[in-house]
Parts: structure tokens; sequence; C-alpha cells
């Protein structure tokens, strides 16, 4: 039976049958945006693993992050790991640019407390951004400013922030978020505000079948939003949670071919395909319970431009959570505002 997340979505949980031939192990290491399952069994089974190794395999892309832990042996020894999942407008809208990461969440994955927890960092954050050129700047720009390692300025500057590991990272395209919804055959959630957008009526805690167009909508829009960008956070982490739900269902080879090719290109992490075999075989507990968290910030104007502040209470709150997620003490870092950084 399925457990509800925050959003009161089913959450996906590895299932047990009675039934060996019927039963299909979901691939959790590619954690929220896509489950894919590894059969048990006969010529299916080995033509899907095979399919899905050589998809991730394409994916793969190391970074040249400073990591604060040597993540292999986390695996190894089965500790709560962290993951930083990016969403960038590139492929999106007919866009070719390589965009910035609006989306920012850190995934915390815990077996002992069968839970994960969805970290938003929303996209106007001010931050210092190493190597910018600039005293402030906003966090969804540090990919940007990274050019072809766009992934490693992203990591390092979230670590900075919240004086956390960042274990592995995962980087998607809205463009990808469309094709796989459409992949999976569309989702369906309940709308947490009612409005109108591009032709579609969304209502308020009325369940609605969203195709990837939709749902690509669905999660950009802001301005009909009272909460602004932490309501489109919301919708995002709603989206991905329907999505994770919607792949464990999936169980044909057609549908699984489909949703592997939309990965291909659509992605990057440097999860490498054994590390995801391992958080299937070690993690799927952590499944059972999705939460959610956010760095909350202050609308500020700094010349001309708005930011999100979080304060320097905020800041080591949102560490603290994360650091104990994972298992560590809290933070012994004196967090500053930015203001009070550029002063001394």
């Amino acid at each position: 039976m399925s457990k509800n997340n925050d959003f009161g979505m089913p959450s996906p949980i590895n299932g047990s049958s009675q039934n060996k031939k019927n039963k299909h192990p979901i691939l959790w290491g590619l954690l929220i945006f896509l489950l894919l399952g590894i059969g048990s069994g006969g010529v299916y089974a080995y033509s899907v693993f095979t399919h899905t190794e050589k998809t991730v395999a394409k994916t793969y892309k190391d970074t040249n992050a400073t990591k604060l832990r040597n993540v292999s042996s986390v695996l190894s020894q089965k500790k709560p790991f962290s993951i930083l999942l990016m969403g960038t407008d590139t492929g999106a809208l007919g866009r070719s640019d390589m965009g910035r990461t609006d989306t920012m969440i850190i995934a915390t994955v815990n077996p002992s407390t069968k839970k994960t927890t969805l970290t938003s960092i929303p996209r106007d954050t001010q931050v210092k951004i190493d190597g910018s050129g600039e005293d402030s700047s906003k966090i969804n720009s540090a990919y940007t400013y990274g050019g072809k390692d766009g992934a490693t300025l992203a990591v390092n500057t979230v670590q900075n922030l919240l004086d956390v590991p960042i274990d592995f990272y995962m980087l998607i395209n809205m463009g990808g978020l469309e094709q796989i919804v459409d992949a999976v055959d569309g989702v369906d959630v309940k709308p947490l505000l009612t409005f109108d957008l591009e032709g579609t009526h969304y209502k308020k805690g009325q369940k609605i079948h969203l195709t990837g167009k939709q749902a690509l909508a669905y999660t950009r829009m802001r301005h009909s939003d009272p909460m602004g960008d932490y309501g489109r956070q919301k919708r995002q982490k709603q989206i991905i949670t329907a999505i994770a739900g919607k792949a464990t269902s999936v169980n044909s080879l057609a549908n699984y071919k489909q949703l592997l090719k939309t990965i291909d290109g659509n992605m990057i992490t440097d999860l490498s395909f054994n590390d995801m075999i391992t958080v299937e075989t070690n993690y799927g507990s952590a499944s059972e319970s999705i939460k959610s968290d956010l760095l909350q910030g202050t609308s500020t104007a700094v010349e001309g431009l708005s930011y999100e502040v979080p304060t320097s209470d905020e800041k080591k709150r949102v560490s603290n959570a994360i650091r104990s997620e994972l298992g560590l003490k809290e933070s012994t870092q004196n967090f500053t505002s930015l203001e009070q950084q550029l002063s001394k």
C-alpha cells in the first residue's frame, strides 16, 4: 500500500509481490525525476537492464566540484547521501541557450529514517559566486557562470551557501520534463491553486490529468501565484512526485524505451550506473516518505535587482536540518548575510 507525501500524492515505494514473475523492482538511483524499472527474469529483464545501462552511461558527467566527503565511502557504508537536483530552462519554449538553473533542490536520502527530504533553494537567492566578478549574484546564475563546467560551480556555490556536502548532482532541462511526463502517459495532480493558463483551467483541489506541455506550464507559472517563486517550487515538487509515482507503474518494454529515450540528451549526472544499482539495493526504504523544506528569504532590491535574501538564522536552520538528515553534526560555520561579508 502506498504512503502519502506532503502533497497528498502516493509516494513511490518498492512494492512486494508473492508472484516473483510480476515483481519489478525500481532503479531508485534516478531518485525523484525518473524511476526506471528493472525486470526480474528472462529476455524482458535483460533487455530493460541493457537499455538502461547504455542510456545512463551517456548521461554520466563528472565534476571538478570540491566534494566535502568521500561519496564512494558514503554509499558503500549505506550512509544517508545528498544530491543537488537542478532544472534548466534550456530546451523549453524553443530556447537553445545554456540557461540558468531556475529549479534547485537538495534531496537528502536517508534509509534509516525511511525518508527523502526535498529542500528548495529559490532561484533568486542572493549569493557571491566565486569567479563571477560580481559582489552579488542570484544563485541560479552559478550554472551559467560556470560555462561547460556549470554543474561544478553550482555545486560549490550551494555547498558554500549552506555548509552542507553535496554528494551528487542531477541536471535536467525543462524541455526534457515535458517529454518525460508524456513518456509516462501524463500525470494526475490536484492543483494547489486555481488559475487559467494556455487554454487549461486548473482548479484548486480538483484532480486533473496533465500532458507534458500542461505539466511544464503548471510548474513554470509564477505571476498568478500569490506565493510567487515559493508557490512555483511547491508545484514543481508536486509534479516531480507525480512523475516518480507514475514511473513505478510503467511495466512494458515499449514504455521503458520511450522513457529512456527522453533521458538521453536531457539529463546529466555524476551518479554512475553502479551507483544507481547500489542506491536501488540499499536505499529503497527512503522512498516511503517524501518531505519538503525550503530556504526562506525576504524579497529585497539590491542595485535595481530583486533578490531573495535569507537571514543568517534561516541559513543555519536549513543547514542543520540537512546535516541532521545526513547524520552529521550541526554546522560550526558563522552564517552571515552577504552584506556583512562584503563589509568586512
